[in-house]
């Protein structure tokens, strides 16, 4: 007798469906960047020297890119929530959450460049996640 495995066609009833890591990364990171949003916002409400000082915006100032990039937050981690709770509009609403978070992110570069692009990285990963391994098909499994 070998010590192979010997495979019967029947999936393991323990394994976890083919990119279930994924979308538990997606909402995880969906998390952090609301956590890291608000927390981004508050200091820019707050007119923090973390920022550019002579900076200029599409529209508004620092403070109202604060507020904005507050609200993005906020609802990253309502999308974060309802992710883990499984429900499929949830993956759309991540998936819509995490886009307009780019778009922001990439209106908001000229306050703090280097942070701006990280988090744009963060939500085109979330995006990938949510888009190719979440759906029906995790949940058939």
């Amino acid at each position: 007798m070998s010590s192979a495995t010997v495979r019967t066609g029947y999936a393991d009833a323990t394994a976890a469906p083919a990119g279930a890591g994924w979308v538990v990364f997606a909402s995880i990171l969906l998390f952090i960047a609301g956590t890291w949003n608000f927390i981004s916002g508050i200091l820019a409400i707050a007119d923090s020297h973390v920022y550019v000082g002579d900076a200029h915006y599409i529209f508004g100032g620092l403070n109202s890119w604060g507020w904005i990039v507050m609200l993005l937050g906020i609802t990253q981690l309502a999308a974060g929530s309802a992710i883990v709770n499984g429900s499929n509009w949830a993956r759309w609403f991540g998936i819509f959450v995490a886009g307009i978070n780019s778009i922001g992110q990439l209106a908001f570069l000229p306050a703090y460049p280097f942070w701006a692009i990280a988090m744009f990285t963060v939500d085109m990963l979330i995006i990938y996640g949510l888009a190719v391994y979440a759906g029906p098909q995790l949940r058939e499994a």
